[in-house]
């Protein structure tokens, strides 16, 4: 049976917005996209945020910038147990709280766009790429993904379109037990959804 993966977007439900981690001196990282690049990192250290827009507090939230995955420690967990050699987990303060929080970085991207059944793909024009992604789709419309070069991996980005924060159906799951979430699913698997 084909494995189903899924597109973790910020939900569209009421919810706190928080900013891109920095460093613990409040300094910014020089790539502070460096959580949503899909690669393994050095250990960064000590690291905090700030609630940027107070609102309902959840459980996995991405950062409002630059789309760092920001998640409780129920969260975390699943990712530990789930995904352990897909992603590295960084605990991070945000100001006023004092529970744990944690940054999810996924360590693998993965070349699996299936751009015939994707619903509508865009490139940057050959004439003006984008400098600071070439090769890289400037969107896609209706993602869809070969589940067969997966890989095995159960959270990952997607190669050319790194801003798409996959996870499989089980990790998913696992997830939506945990509950009081701030992102929704859109799966990138199967046939393709007319809208």
């Amino acid at each position: 049976m084909e494995r189903q993966f899924y597109w973790v977007e910020m939900g569209d439900v009421p919810q706190w917005l928080i900013d891109t981690p920095t460093r613990d001196s409040g300094e910014a990282f020089e790539e502070p996209w460096m959580f949503a690049d899909g690669r393994v990192l050095s250990d960064p250290g000590p690291i905090k945020t700030q609630i940027s827009h107070p609102g309902i507090r959840r459980a996995f939230v991405f950062s409002v910038i630059e789309k760092a995955p920001i998640v409780s420690e129920a969260v975390s967990t699943v990712f530990r147990t789930l995904a352990p050699g897909d992603v590295q987990v960084f605990p991070v303060s945000i100001e006023g709280e004092a529970d744990p929080f944690f940054v999810v970085n996924a360590t693998k991207v993965i070349d699996c766009i299936d751009e015939a059944r994707c619903r509508e793909v865009h490139h940057y024009p050959e004439d003006d790429p984008s400098p600071d992604y070439p090769g890289e789709y400037n969107w896609i419309y209706g993602v869809r993904i070969d589940p067969s070069k997966t890989e095995g991996a159960h959270v990952f980005r997607l190669k050319k379109f790194k801003t798409a924060f996959i996870v499989s159906e089980d990790v998913k799951n696992a997830l939506e037990a945990v509950g009081n979430l701030g992102v929704s699913f859109e799966r990138v698997t199967g046939p393709a959804e007319d809208r």
